[in-house]
């Protein structure tokens, strides 16, 4: 059963408009009416807008096509005739939202109070949250105890001496984020063209169902799918006490029920999760991954002894398990058996005092040269790693007991570095 996910009427809500929700002057007119609707209820509103349809990509392609090149260079300029579609936007909102009767104030980066401000990096800029936090206080928040609905465009920014800046991808999404924060709302409110996030891509599953609810830590292992859902750089500023819900503008009502994003990222990019010793069980032999019967037998020993697996890696010729090492006792002579029982297993293999560090940033997998860096980084501080996972924005990294604090600080150390050169 879905959790009641009908908003708190007077509290504070941040609703954001994806492109597809305002394609039109017709989806613009559904848009301003769902949100009219949950004034009439007493909720003091600030919208997000982003630029009509695919105004963005039109403008880009303009700008090449223009210039004559087939890749642009990242310019200040090209960032001002970018944010004019989400400045547009705002615009049309505002006579709409104003032809409804409705007290309402759109902000613009000319303006003076204008409560975005951002870091000088042409077309991916950062907020500056102490500065967003402190304009958006002065600024918007007055005007919606007064009544106003605030309409603010997405994407766009401004740096502290005046230039038009915008956020990339996902953009928009940061915009409603800051704004929460800063307006200590409860929930913010994301209107896409789907009716949330599904167990699976429809467009390649039939059977797909929408999950009701879904935290954030489990939405970047999705970092990657087809779904486009939520950009990842967004999630990075949404906090623990803030609920995000994804729905669909069709139904012209936010009180409808959608997906909800519970919970914040882990603020440790690596972190060592599990504190006790951890051994790594080798099984070699051929066609170990290709024969279901001896994968079955292995899951079930474990499942039998109660045992947490930490990891688990199947190639041609071995299975590698990661299980706490407290629990070696228990569970070496039930897996030893399938060694025993199988031909196409050959022989057994322990490894102990391992640690493991775990990895988690979203957008981690589509930065390039990650896993050479953090190899290059431990291999020169003379540390081996024992086993080494990815799953979307995660990377799982073992290595030896011993050397776990020394190898937890390189790791931080070589993703900042990362980070900061992308």
């Amino acid at each position: 059963m879905e959790e009641n996910q009908n908003i708190v009427c007077g509290s504070i809500l941040v609703v954001k408009f994806g492109g597809s929700s305002l394609e039109n002057g017709e989806k613009i007119s559904n848009a301003v009416k769902a949100v009219v609707k949950e004034l009439s209820k007493g909720s003091k509103i600030a919208v997000v807008v982003s630029a009509m349809g695919k105004t963005t990509d039109f403008l880009l392609k303009a700008v090449e096509e223009a210039v004559n090149c087939d890749k642009i260079v990242c310019s200040a300029d090209v960032d001002d005739v970018l944010a004019m579609g989400e400045r547009t936007s705002a615009r049309i909102f505002s006579v709409a939202l104003k032809a409804s009767g409705v007290k309402c104030r759109y902000f613009d980066p000319a303006d003076a109070d204008w409560p975005i401000i951002t870091s000088d990096v042409p077309m991916n800029a950062d907020p500056i949250l102490e500065i967003c936090e402190e304009r958006i206080c002065k600024h918007v928040l007055p005007l919606l105890d007064k009544g106003f609905v605030v309409v603010v465009p997405g994407f766009v920014g401004k740096t502290l001496d005046g230039k038009i800046t915008t956020m990339g991808r996902g953009g928009s999404d940061i915009t409603a984020f800051v704004l929460a924060r800063a307006l200590k709302a409860k929930q913010v409110i994301l209107v896409t063209d789907v009716d949330g996030i599904m167990t699976a891509d429809p467009k390649l599953v039939k059977s797909t169902r929408k999950i009701p609810q879904i935290d954030v830590n489990s939405l970047i292992g999705l970092a990657g799918s087809s779904q486009k859902f939520l950009q990842k750089k967004a999630l990075k500023y949404k906090e623990d006490w803030m609920d995000v819900k994804i729905i669909s503008h069709a139904y012209c009502d936010l009180n409808v029920e959608g997906t909800v994003i519970k919970g914040s990222l882990t603020r440790n990019v690596a972190s060592v999760d599990f504190p006790e010793a951890i051994a790594s069980i080798t099984i070699v032999g051929k066609g170990l991954s290709q024969s279901p019967e001896i994968l079955h037998q292995v899951i079930q020993k474990l499942k039998s002894a109660e045992v947490q697996l930490l990891g688990f890696s199947a190639n041609y010729d071995s299975l590698i398990m990661y299980v706490p090492e407290s629990a070696l006792d228990k569970i070496l002579e039930p897996l030893h058996s399938v060694v025993h029982d199988n031909p196409e297993a050959v022989a057994m293999a322990v490894r102990k005092n391992l640690s493991l560090i775990k990895v988690k940033r979203a957008g981690l997998e589509e930065t390039p040269g990650v896993l050479g860096s953090l190899a290059k980084s431990l291999s020169m501080g003379g540390m081996n790693i024992y086993g080494l996972f990815t799953v979307a924005s995660g990377i799982h990294v073992f290595v030896d007991r011993t050397r776990m604090k020394e190898a937890l600080m390189v790791v931080r150390k070589a993703l900042k570095e990362i980070m900061e050169a992308c």
